[in-house]
């Protein structure tokens, strides 16, 4: 065991020392600013978050119920319910690798696409993953009555999605044909035809970059959803292939057709976000401004009384 006098400092020697540096940092003294809670501020916080809030919820409620008569260019959507795309294995189920188009992708990088990626024998599917492989697979075809005469309306398929989801999140292999750039690959098990074959008429809207197979891979939040299907105008009818099942999970499906506003669809939601945010702080301004002016009565009368003992 060592003597304790061995721990002593020679002299000229430098005793070692575990103390931090005396810097600013070190030593928790950096410059901090902490805000006065004064009456003015809380009470101006809450009028501003409060009424800002309301009147933005409340101009997107208005919005969202002017949609009503159909005027102009007409979106037709297809909507289901009881259908939880949100959960949490469905929506990992995809390869956005491979929807990039890249030939490597293609046979390798699907393995978050379980339990969609690869038949028995081996072959990758294109596209991989449980969101692709139900993609919504009715046809709806519209008609409208002319002289006792039923005519179908053109109905647009293309230019409903995104700039971006087209030309950024979703491009095709760089081929000139069409099967050859999925060759070794198989559609998924629930397609009646295989990705290449989604529009035939138009290249620009085929295969990753359809329109109908963009707007099927943005999942929703919520057991019921909608989806643009095409776009229109005037008096119509309803002729429809049923091709998705809804009875399997105990669901409906329907077809809609709605004009749009600024905010987007018909969406309540957003709008009864922001009243519900908003009325907190309103109540909460209203109340500790009436405490405050009770409290300043009190003072005033207080100050009068001892004024009067006074004198």
């Amino acid at each position: 065991m060592k003597n304790k006098a061995s721990f002593v400092p020679q002299e000229g020697e430098v005793r070692s020392s575990r103390c931090p540096d005396n810097s600013a940092f070190k030593q928790q003294k950096l410059p901090a600013w902490k805000p006065q809670l004064t009456i003015a501020n809380v009470l101006s916080s809450f009028f501003l978050t409060g009424t800002f809030c309301l009147t933005v919820g409340v101009c997107l409620i208005l919005s969202t119920n002017s949609i009503g008569e159909i005027q102009g260019e007409v979106f037709m959507y297809y909507g289901l319910q009881n259908f939880y795309e949100n959960h949490r294995r469905y929506m990992i189920s995809r390869s956005d690798a491979q929807f990039l188009g890249r030939k490597f992708s293609l046979y390798y990088e699907i393995s978050y696409c379980a339990p969609f990626t690869t038949y028995r024998n081996g072959t990758p599917m294109a596209p991989c993953g449980a969101i692709a492989n139900s993609m919504f697979n009715d046809i709806v075809d519209l008609f409208y009555s002319l002289n006792s005469s039923v005519i179908q309306v053109p109905l647009l398929k293309t230019g409903n999605s995104w700039w971006t989801d087209k030309n950024v999140k979703f491009r095709n292999p760089k081929s000139y044909s069409l099967s050859p750039a999925f060759a070794g690959t198989a559609s998924p098990p629930y397609w009646q035809k295989p990705v290449y074959l989604l529009d035939e008429e138009d290249e620009r809207s085929n295969r990753y970059v359809n329109d109908y197979f963009i707007i099927w891979m943005q999942v929703s939040a919520f057991a019921t959803l909608r989806n643009l299907y095409r776009r229109r105008s005037p008096l119509y009818a309803f002729e429809r292939f049923l091709n998705f099942r809804v009875s399997r999970f105990k669901g409906r499906k329907h077809v809609i057709l709605s004009t749009v506003v600024r905010s987007g669809g018909s969406n309540p939601f957003l709008g009864i976000a922001y009243v519900v945010s908003g009325t907190p702080p309103s109540l909460w301004h209203g109340e500790l401004l009436s405490i405050e002016n009770s409290t300043r009565k009190c003072q005033l009368n207080f100050q009068k009384v001892n004024t009067a003992s006074c004198e």
